[in-house]
Order: structure tokens, then C-alpha cells, then sequence
């Protein structure tokens, strides 16, 4: 590209806000010129306005924008929302109304029937919803959402696999603490120890996993005819959800079917060379003991996922540990490789 298309971002001052700015700086096809907060925060510099929270420091290219209001008029067409989900839903909708096209990592739209939950190497043809979306509301822009952080690493896994025929899954989260925001989870609590429960969190793992997943079908998604069943735990690690998984398949692959399938993995982000795309979306790994959070997550930009002990299941028919990186792949990254898929659809021209 020879000239880079305006970004903005709402909810730039909380912790996904800060990720998001962290993985746009020398992104070659978007410029981040615009910054989006509550009341609070708007009419002030950006470094006046939030502690940053990531290694770094603020980066210079931010720490001197003025915050706006999160309202339609000053932003760039294109904005990835970060925002809380108790205030997202109308904020994106005022936003989408108005002809913005909105890439949000909020939960809140994600399993509406015409807005696409997009992980460009899995279900591209899931933008296929869009122009019914905008027919349906009578926006002039649109709203794609990425699936919740625990979720996008087990369907990274999963997608290649789709072939032999899911009909059953078992998953068992270790989750970090970044997961939670900031200031997150109290030290007390989870020093030491393993919390069994995050809200809200199995259900969206298991119907969000199954929407994915699942095909496209003129006006809506059929979600993937396969019964998931998901454990959630707060663990404590910093970055990288690490995830056991067990599968059951009706063609009753082999494990090196399943190896290759892993290995030879390769999405229309690779296809095209997309900035954030990683190399190989799902890389294997043989060592024993891995995948790591400590050693792995933040490997190929933490935008990979990562697998390993695949191996006979006795309960169903295969199991397998995948770990990703809960803030990247899990939130900011994957809202700037979906934009850049949609812009290799031309999606994102005026």
C-alpha cells in the first residue's frame, strides 16, 4: 500500500485499548490518528489521560493526541473498539449508524445472527453477513467482531481438523491473568492458587466455538453440529491461555492425519500475505512438554497458536494441549488481522 488508511480506537485508555496501540505502531497499511475514551478522558493528551500498563512506555506517536468522545463525527472510518462491555453495544451501533466500519473486540455483538465472529484463517466467508447486515439495520457501516480470548486458540486448533468431522469436544482452560484486565484478579487470590471459575466464560467458549465453526448459509451461520463442553480457570500466568483439549470425530482419522492436517495448515491471511498474519497460524510442537505460556506465547508476534501432545484419547478419540496469547491473538491482533482481511476484500474502500 502506498497510502496507509486512518485507525481509530475506542476505549483507548483501558488495557485492551493499550494492546491495541501497542501492536498497530508500524503496522504498514494503518495509521493510528485518533483516540477514543469516556467523558472523563476527552479534551486531554492521551499520556494525561491513562497510566500505561505495558512494557515500553507510552509510544510517542500516541502520548500527544487529544482523547475524543466516543461519538460518530471526528474518527476515521475505520475504528476497533476496546471498549467495556456495559457501554459497547450502543457506542458500536452509533458508530456502525453512522457509517463507521467497526472491528470490536467486545463481546457484545458477537452472537448476533448477522454480525460475522471472524477468524480470517477459519470462516472468511462468514463476511459474507455483512451486506445483510446492512440491509437488515439500515446502517451505512457495519460491525465484525474476534471471539473471546479463551475461545480463538481452541478454534485455531479445531479449524484445521473440521474435515474429519467434530461431533464432540472437551476443553479445560488454565487462563491467565491479563485475561481479567486491569487490575485484574487480587494478588491474594490467585497467588498459589487455581480460581475454577470466570464468568460467563464456558458459555461463550462453547457457542461461540460452535458459531465459528460452523457454515455459512445464505442469511445466517449454521453453527457446527458438534457438542462442546468447556472448564474455565484463572491460573497464575502473566500472557497465553493454555487449553487441554479432547475430540471426538466421525471419519475416525488417524494421528498422523490429524499431524499433517496441524502442520500443513495454511489460511487466506498466509495466502495474502497480510501484515499481522503469522506464518504458519498453528505450529506443532514435538517436545513433550510443550507448548509453554512462558516459553511460547509470545513467539511469531503471539499471533500463532500453538499445539503439542496430540495423542490417543481414551475417552473420545484424540487429545491435545494448545496455548495462544490471550492479549494478541486474543484480542488486539486479531481485530487488526481481521480488518486487514476485510481490506484485502475491498471491504474497507469509501
Amino acid at each position: 500500500m502506498q497510502t496507509r488508511i486512518e485507525v481509530g480506537i475506542l476505549g483507548a485508555t483501558g488495557m485492551v485499548g493499550q494492546h491495541f496501540i501497542k501492536f498497530l505502531q508500524g503496522n504498514p497499511w494503518f495509521d493510528l490518528k485518533w483516540l477514543g475514551a469516556s467523558d472523563r478522558s476527552a479534551g486531554k493528551k492521551y499520556k494525561d489521560a491513562m497510566t500505561w500498563h505495558l512494557a515500553g512506555g507510552t509510544p510517542d506517536s500516541v502520548a500527544g493526541l487529544t482523547v475524543d468522545e466516543c461519538k460518530p463525527g471526528n474518527a476515521p472510518r475505520l475504528v476497533f473498539s476496546a471498549m467495556d462491555a456495559g457501554v459497547a453495544t450502543e457506542i458500536e451501533r452509533a458508530f456502525a449508524q453512522a457509517g463507521h466500519v467497526v472491528v470490536s473486540n467486545s463481546r457484545n455483538h458477537r452472537m448476533e445472527q448477522d454480525v460475522p465472529l471472524l477468524v480470517p484463517e477459519i470462516n472468511p466467508d462468514h463476511l459474507k453477513l455483512v451486506p445483510g447486515q446492512q440491509r437488515a439495520r439500515g446502517w451505512k457501516g457495519q460491525i465484525v467482531t474476534n471471539p473471546n480470548c479463551s475461545t480463538i486458540g481452541l478454534v485455531m486448533a479445531l479449524g484445521p481438523l473440521k474435515q474429519f468431522g467434530i461431533t464432540k469436544v472437551i476443553v479445560t482452560t488454565m487462563q491467565a491473568i491479563s485475561g481479567a484486565g486491569y487490575p485484574g484478579v487480587p494478588s491474594m487470590d490467585i497467588m498459589g492458587n487455581v480460581i475454577p471459575f470466570i464468568g460467563g466464560e464456558e458459555e461463550k467458549m462453547e457457542m461461540e466455538t460452535q458459531k465459528i465453526l460452523g457454515d455459512f448459509a445464505g442469511d445466517r451461520i449454521a453453527p457446527l453440529a458438534a457438542k462442546v463442553s468447556a472448564h474455565c480457570n484463572r491460573v497464575a500466568v502473566v500472557d497465553g491461555h493454555t487449553e487441554t483439549v479432547s475430540v471426538e470425530f466421525s471419519s475416525k482419522p488417524s494421528e498422523p492425519d490429524l499431524r499433517q492436517a496441524l502442520e500443513s495448515f495454511r489460511g487466506l491471511p498466509q495466502e495474502r500475505n497480510l501484515p499481522s498474519a503469522p506464518p504458519r497460524p498453528v505450529i506443532y510442537m514435538d517436545a513433550a512438554n510443550r507448548p509453554q505460556p512462558r516459553k511460547d506465547a509470545e513467539r511469531e508476534r503471539g499471533m500463532a497458536a500453538f499445539v503439542g501432545r496430540l495423542r490417543v484419547c481414551h475417552a473420545l478419540d484424540y487429545k491435545f494441549v494448545v496455548l495462544s496469547h490471550n492479549t494478541i491473538r486474543g484480542a488486539a491482533g486479531a481485530a487488526v488481522l481481521n480488518a486487514e482481511l476485510m481490506h484485502s476484500e475491498g471491504m474497507l474502500d469509501s
